[in-house]
């Protein structure tokens, strides 16, 4: 493959995910894996659903050797226009209602004060109850 200084679009590179011609973008180069599908670690189907995105994050997150980085010098293509990848949205989960604590706390003082006398008194009632059957 070697070096040539091409510079290629997301559009370009993400005609090229099949087992037929495979290219894979990692820190912003573009490889072409067709070649190593057979013989990558964790199977094609890996390789193949990281084609038509940027797969950086991907290829860090299973920790790959400096063995596996060394090779991919022999599969690389070109540079990637970043400006072509879509940038990443911040994840911002939905909004819940505000918790507030004292009101919980009031409801299970209010609980409480409810349960405990009702407690008591059929602890009383149990306990004439027993002392009479004896």
């Amino acid at each position: 493959m070697g070096s040539d200084g091409k510079v290629l679009t997301l559009e370009d590179v993400a005609k090229h995910n099949s087992k037929e011609d495979c290219w894979l973008i990692i820190g912003g180069k573009v490889y072409d894996v067709t070649k190593f599908l057979d013989d990558h670690p964790g199977g094609d189907d890996v390789l193949l659903s990281a084609t038509g995105k940027d797969a950086t994050d991907d290829f860090e997150d299973v920790g790959h050797s400096t063995t596996a980085r060394a090779m991919m010098d022999e599969y690389f293509v070109g540079e990637i226009d970043a400006t072509t990848i879509p940038s990443k949205t911040k994840y911002v989960p939905p909004k819940q209602p505000h918790y507030n604590q004292d009101k919980t706390s009031d409801f299970i003082i209010k609980l409480l004060q409810f349960l405990v006398p009702l407690v008591i008194l059929g602890l009383a009632v149990g306990v004439r109850i027993y002392t009479k059957s004896e």
